[in-house]
């Protein structure tokens, strides 16, 4: 699998997912078999790009190349410089974002609003790839299938793009319209896929080594990027590289070994983030990874009281530790587990109820 100049060790992604996709996420995903992760988007809005936040973002610190940051934005000229800044950074792809579906992000015309006007979407891409040329560095698009379900233009769009040199498209198998409603559809990731001549990578509803290889089939697509189904679960990509390469199911993981794997995270996690917002916006990590198991409830509640970093810490450890005990292997109940309430998704939020 090759974007540009580089060249992956495999065809599955960590799809870009804002308050989830930060630089230890990344990481722990690339550990753990992902042979491609995309940034949390960054706005091109320059009033933005001075916040704590941003700068995390642009934070790429020891991480494994290549380093593919998401920018979103409407306007050609702040896309362009955006992209400039974020190379200056350290960007070795920049990705646009066209397929979020948050009202935040479509009110101001952003995101996947920019499928409704194909001439302002191309000439973003087209602005965004001449300020990229002069430094080797790839742009890549993510988009949906189109607007709503009498529009889904992604194939018109995807070879405008082609067109004016972006290196690869991903596109999501839902209409802006739907958000994250119903069941993705593939046949327009298909339709895709046959038009164009540059990588196309299939995304949404892959939650399982089973459905990625049935996504690839009937798509033809060159890869799949995968968002919810990594939360709680990193260990996916492992599973679905075992399942591709094999076609039998790789065995659940010892419990010990995720423990290990989730508390190194947190130490990551913490380096970034700092001791106060570190405590508070690793409980989502947390929350996800125990959301099912045995007294994971219970765990939860507690867990969500602790305010140092190292409480936190040494409570999962305690927790895992004593789980490991009763459950040597990692509980199948946990196997498809998702948060509460509202599933986080691609370039969205994280639900309140594991954050606050």
């Amino acid at each position: 699998m090759q974007i540009g100049p580089h060249s992956l060790p495999n065809r599955l992604f960590v799809a870009p997912m804002a308050g989830v996709t930060d630089r230890a996420f990344r990481q722990l995903c690339k550990r753990l078999g992902a042979g491609y992760a995309v940034s949390e988007m960054v706005s091109s809005r320059p009033e933005l790009r001075d916040s704590r936040k941003t700068s995390r973002r642009l934070d790429h610190a020891g991480e494994v190349a290549p380093i593919a940051v998401q920018i979103a934005g409407t306007d050609p000229a702040e896309m362009a410089q955006a992209a400039r800044d974020n190379i200056a950074c350290g960007a070795q792809i920049i990705d646009i974002n066209m397929g979020c579906p948050a009202k935040k992000v479509c009110n101001v015309w952003a995101g996947s609003a920019l499928m409704r006007d194909e001439d302002l979407a191309t000439r973003i891409v087209a602005a965004v790839v001449e300020a990229c040329a002069p430094q080797g560095v790839p742009v890549t698009l993510k988009m949906r299938t189109g607007w709503c379900q009498d529009v889904r233009n992604a194939r018109s769009l995807a070879l405008a793009a082609q067109d004016v040199g972006v290196s690869m498209v991903t596109v999501h198998g839902r209409t802006r319209e739907q958000g994250y409603k119903g069941e993705a559809e593939y046949a327009t990731i298909a339709a895709v896929k046959a038009a164009l001549r540059i990588p196309v990578v299939a995304n949404g509803d892959i939650d399982s080594p089973r459905k990625a290889a049935a996504v690839l089939a009937a798509t033809g697509a060159d890869a799949v990027m995968i968002g919810r189904a990594a939360q709680g679960r990193p260990w996916i990509f492992q599973e679905i590289a075992h399942y591709l390469a094999t076609g039998t199911e790789r065995p659940a993981p010892a419990t010990l070994q995720v423990r290990d794997w989730l508390l190194e995270h947190l130490q990551d996690h913490y380096g970034l983030y700092g001791e106060l917002a570190g405590v508070r916006t690793a409980r989502k990590h947390i929350g996800w990874a125990v959301h099912a198991l045995p007294g994971g409830a219970a765990f939860r509640a507690r867990m969500n009281t602790l305010s140092s970093t190292a409480e936190q810490w040494r409570a999962l450890d305690d927790y895992l530790t004593d789980l490991a005990d009763r459950h040597p292997v990692w509980p199948e109940t946990a196997a498809t587990a998702t948060a509460d309430g509202e599933p986080t998704h691609d370039d969205a939020q994280p639900p309140a109820a594991l954050t606050a």
